[in-house]
């Protein structure tokens, strides 16, 4: 019985961490332990642990008086609402959570298992960075993670959660994942931190100025959200992994719903206001077409004027994107195009349905867009609708102008069922820009050019043009877009569609 003894004693040495000390400090930061994370990602009970004597092998510096057990990480498996996720959590009472050669290893045996078995992973870092005292081998161990990131990508779904410290060449793991979730003033991420910020520029900034979660979830769009505190993080963590499936081979998860798909909904006759430049809040309609009003939204903090996120129709994931007249009248600008193509190769790498909300006036002009390169970005969502063979189902609320009616998944970009609702105005730009043009000779006359303005709104502020020819496949009623939306995407459910044969394609970047 001394050797069940012996692997109690070892067991609790390798749960205990960094020890007391340094887990009451992680908890004064408001920060809980990595194995507290863990068990509130998982299911109760569920978390099957791996590697938990793991030490690390160097022995400069000192290093060899101290070899704690897990060597600063605890990898494992375990369920979210039933269904198997690998996890790492980074730990860092122990070395500050350091990266070093075995802490890389023990990730990438994780993350190899999700491959095989095909089954998402969560990444928790809280991390220093790499362990200085190892030099070179620590750095080999961050590129044999991000080369596991890379052969992922698209094959597994995966998750960063950034609950501390992510600093240096660590910062290029979630980089590379599907989605960066954030806390509020415990986390950051910079490639240099703020004291070589101020020695090689001169610029003095805070750590949360530089790299906390609202810089990245406002204005550099490297996170996709940032929580208040590590349990809200955890909790929105789970509700992501359900809308996902395990991988890219595997069907989208179904739900139960208590939602009836052939819900109407009579308010969202008068949603789009009778003057055409007055703004209205698209996620009324999100919500409204939704399972039980369920949005769950990506960047809600950046490019404002789109919004991209999952909701579930029937009980099965959806992907949405849809313009936001609330926010620069829902123009397309650089940052909605890199959200919304980011947003739309996620889900069509994962056979996620597509449900497009269009009232898109055009392009945002302007010298500092076409400067920052407004035509390669805009071109980046132009090729990820067209290059996505998922169900594609479209609804253009009311305008659609120009290119960009083009690029929010038209007909021609392969939509498989386009809808407009009576209120759509599809035309190549408004009618007053337009009439300016066509009637050049009679601007000095402001009743001819009202009267032109009025035929060309007459001729072609309705989607009845577009549907004559086929560009749209019906003008539905706005009450009925719920149960519309619903049987074209069952109606879908069989859709099969190949892109001609291809190492990869070559993405204006």
């Amino acid at each position: 019985m001394d050797i069940l003894a012996e692997l109690e004693r070892r067991r609790a040495a390798a749960r205990a961490g960094g020890g007391p000390e340094r887990i009451a400090a992680q908890h004064a930061r408001g920060k809980l332990t990595a194995r507290e994370r863990i068990e509130l990602l998982l299911d109760e009970g569920s978390f099957e642990e791996f590697d938990m004597f793991v030490t690390h092998r160097a022995s400069d510096f000192g290093m060899d008086r101290e070899r704690p057990a897990g060597d600063g990480v605890v990898t494992g498996w375990g369920t979210v609402n039933g269904r198997l996720v690998y996890v790492f959590s980074q730990d860092f009472t122990v070395f500050g959570g350091s990266l070093s050669e075995t802490h890389a290893q023990k990730i990438c045996k994780i993350m190899d298992m999700a491959m095989r078995q095909g089954a998402p992973v969560v990444g928790i870092n809280d991390s220093g960075g790499a362990r200085i005292q190892e030099g070179v081998a620590s750095l080999a161990g961050y590129a044999e993670v991000f080369q596991r990131n890379i052969l992922a990508s698209g094959v597994i779904p995966q998750i960063s959660l950034v609950m501390g410290p992510c600093a240096g060449g660590a910062v290029y793991s979630p980089a590379i994942t599907d989605f960066i979730l954030m806390v509020k003033d415990t986390s950051y991420m910079f490639v240099t931190g703020p004291e070589v910020v101020r020695t090689v520029t001169n610029e003095v900034v805070t750590a949360e100025e530089l790299g906390g979660a609202l810089t990245h979830t406002r204005r550099s769009s490297v996170a996709d959200a940032a929580y208040e505190n590590d349990v809200e993080a955890l909790a929105e963590a789970r509700r992501l992994i359900d809308f996902l499936p395990p991988n890219n081979r595997a069907p989208v998860p179904v739900r139960p719903f208590f939602d009836d798909p052939a819900r109407v909904e009579p308010s969202l006759d008068t949603l789009v206001p009778d003057n055409p430049n007055t703004p209205y809040d698209m996620r009324e309609l999100i919500l409204k077409i939704a399972d039980e009003g369920d949005f769950f939204e990506i960047q809600a903090e950046f490019a404002r004027n789109i919004l991209t996120g999952f909701v579930r129709i029937e009980g099965s994931t959806v992907g949405v994107v849809a313009n936001q007249p609330m926010v620069l009248a829902g123009c397309l600008d650089i940052d909605a195009s890199r959200k919304a193509a980011r947003f739309v190769r996620f889900c069509d790498a994962f056979s996620i349905p597509i449900v497009t909300l269009v009232d898109v006036p055009g392009f945002l002009p302007g010298t500092a867009q076409e400067h920052g390169g407004i035509i390669k970005h805009g071109a980046k969502l132009l090729f990820a609708y067209g290059e996505a063979t998922v169900p594609k189902v479209t609804v253009i609320t009311r305008k659609a102008y120009g290119g960009a009616y083009d690029v929010m998944a038209s007909k021609h970009l392969r939509g498989d069922v386009n809808y407009a609702w009576p209120t759509a105005e599809i035309a190549v730009m408004g009618a007053k820009g337009a009439v300016e043009i066509l009637y050049r000779a009679e601007k000095g006359d402001p009743e001819a050019i009202a009267a032109r303005t009025r035929d060309y709104e007459a001729r072609f502020a309705n989607p009845f043009v577009a549907a004559e020819r086929g560009f749209i496949d019906e003008v539905i009623r706005p009450r009925s877009t719920r149960p519309r939306v619903a049987r074209a995407l069952a109606m879908l459910r069989g859709k099969q569609l190949q892109n001609p044969w291809k190492k990869h394609d070559n993405i204006p970047l």
